[in-house]
């Protein structure tokens, strides 16, 4: 048999280990909740890390779709970038699954384990992936809290009655909009 064979028919245990071991990662009574609660409303981060890991799984076992495996990562990580995990923490779970799969063909023989050596590259190519695809989202993270903080002092500014704001049609085009910020100063 060979290994997306093998991993296939393994395929409903695999899928749950390797969520289970991603629950273990979170404060004991957030796993406890994940795993208790099925309805998806109610835990829709448990269902987005299921259906994801789950869409995954499927997609290394069948094309390899590099892009779909993108998009599936990406559901999973923008969870997990906005939780309080460091990058190791929030990305662990990609090293995860190959440590289940190890397990899993561990005396399947010599051919399979070369066909996993090829597999395991993958997973490496994935986790890659991963990271850029978590440091995307860590980027948008930074950029909303960086806007948020310039919105929030405007509107300070606004209130204190220290900044005007200025009609770009009537001073016209010669004032540079970098120059805008200086010119709302009173004072």
């Amino acid at each position: 048999m060979n290994l997306k064979a093998f991993l296939d028919e393994r395929k409903k245990a695999i899928v749950k280990r390797w969520y289970e071991q991603i629950l273990d990662g979170y404060p004991s009574d957030t796993s406890n909740f994940l795993r208790k609660q099925k309805d998806r409303f109610a835990n829709p981060v448990g269902c987005t890390l299921f259906e994801n890991i789950e869409n995954l799984f499927n997609e290394l076992i069948g094309d390899m779709d590099f892009d779909k495996c993108s998009e599936y990562l990406d559901g999973i990580i923008r969870v997990r970038a906005v939780q309080d995990f460091s990058p190791s923490q929030a990305l662990y779970f990609v090293f995860n699954l190959k440590e289940i799969i190890k397990d899993e063909i561990k005396d399947m023989g010599e051919g399979v384990y070369h066909e996993y050596r090829d597999f395991e590259c993958w997973l490496d190519r994935l986790a890659l992936l991963a990271f850029d695809i978590y440091m995307r989202c860590k980027q948008q993270i930074f950029e909303i809290r960086v806007n948020e903080i310039k919105n929030t002092t405007c509107r300070l500014l606004k209130m204190a009655n220290l900044v005007y704001d200025i009609d770009m049609e009537k001073v016209g085009s010669s004032i540079e909009p970098e120059s805008i910020l200086t010119l709302n100063i009173k004072g």
